[in-house]
């Protein structure tokens, strides 16, 4: 799977234009917020936010500064599913989620070095651990390992939200549905 068909899934599962009173992030097309289309220049209405636009946004903010297209070069699987997560809980996430499973599941560094920054930007030192688990564990399923590392994280966080603030728990069915269940 290539970035711009990454990207186009997750237009087509954001959907289009959305102004829920109870989601936090206010008016939103294509997935992309009116505060973050604001940070890019954008002034017209969010409900004719062009789709070019929400792309571009996508690119910059959630693909190139976490570094989603150096991972999809190792593991499109992994970068579709940290790309997925970045957009929904802030652009890092997916990509620290995924380095906290890597410096989890390491057997405390002997089979590749843990990562002394979880700081969600996948650069050389994250692309070298990840290679490290590639290699070591190759015949164990390795992507679908860390996939489900990364989606229990997910999880763990969404049943937090929710408790932590009730009133998101209507959208908890479609977070699990959508965003954990789906990867799985």
């Amino acid at each position: 799977m290539t970035i711009d068909q990454m990207i186009d899934a997750l237009v087509q599962r954001e959907g289009g234009y959305v102004d829920d009173p109870a989601d936090g992030g206010g008016p939103t097309r294509y997935g992309i917020t009116q505060a973050k289309a604001r940070q890019h220049g954008y002034t017209g209405d969010m409900r004719v936010l062009p789709l070019a636009t929400a792309r571009e946004i996508y690119w910059q903010d959630f693909v190139v500064v976490p570094g989603i297209d150096l991972l999809a070069k190792r593991s499109p699987r992994l970068a579709a599913e940290a790309l997925d997560t970045g957009v929904n809980m802030g652009a890092p996430q997916g990509v620290m989620m995924l380095q906290m499973a890597l410096n989890a599941l390491n057997n405390q560094g002997a089979d590749w070095p843990d990562l002394a920054r979880v700081d969600g930007n996948f650069g050389a030192k994250s692309d070298f651990a990840l290679a490290g688990c590639q290699k070591r564990r190759a015949n164990e399923r390795w992507e679908d390992v860390l996939l489900c590392a990364v989606n229990a994280q997910q999880g763990a966080r969404y049943l937090d939200i929710i408790a932590r603030k009730p009133s998101q728990e209507r959208f908890g069915w479609g977070w699990f549905l959508n965003r954990v269940l789906e990867a799985a």
